[in-house]
């Protein structure tokens, strides 16, 4: 019985955490879409810096909690439950971290908002980290498919 509860406040810790981070992932795209209709819009150098500001932040916080947090309760789970062969998370992680590069570079061209040098690359530069971004997502969606899937099925060994 402890087992089975252990495994449930597992389950529960880790369903908090996916929900919060899925919440900072619509926080970002909100916050991406926003930034792109002001730089559409011709907004003026204090706006966008608040804008970017804003955004390169909640960038770099999804980014971190994905990489030091659930990816590696979810690849944890998923090949524990065999879900998923190591060689298969290895691969997402791979593809994770192309866009992980990608968002770290952003932030580092946008380091200083308020900078012209900034405010010049960001018509070039976001749509390129938006198109990262949607890989990086349909990503994250296959590990949590990988969850989802692996806790409708039986854990391995045991019995129907």
């Amino acid at each position: 019985m402890l087992a089975h509860s252990s495994q449930a406040d597992h389950r529960q810790r880790v369903d908090g955490l996916v929900r919060r981070w899925l919440d900072e992932r619509k926080t970002l795209i909100t916050q991406e879409q926003s930034l792109h209709a002001a730089l559409a819009a011709g907004a003026d150098a204090a706006l966008l810096a608040r804008h970017l500001a804003a955004f390169c932040q909640t960038l770099m916080d999804y980014v971190s909690a994905g990489h030091f947090e659930v990816y590696d309760e979810l690849l944890d789970e998923a090949e524990r439950r065999q879900a998923l062969p190591a060689a298969a998370g290895q691969a997402l992680m791979a593809r994770l971290q192309t866009t992980t590069d990608a968002a770290i570079r952003f932030n580092e061209l946008c380091e200083d908002p308020h900078s012209a040098a900034a405010q010049a690359c960001l018509a070039r530069e976001l749509p390129i980290l938006r198109l990262e971004l949607e890989s990086r997502f349909q990503t994250e969606d296959r590990l949590l498919a990988l969850l989802h899937e692996s806790r409708e099925s039986p854990p391995p060994g045991s019995r129907p």
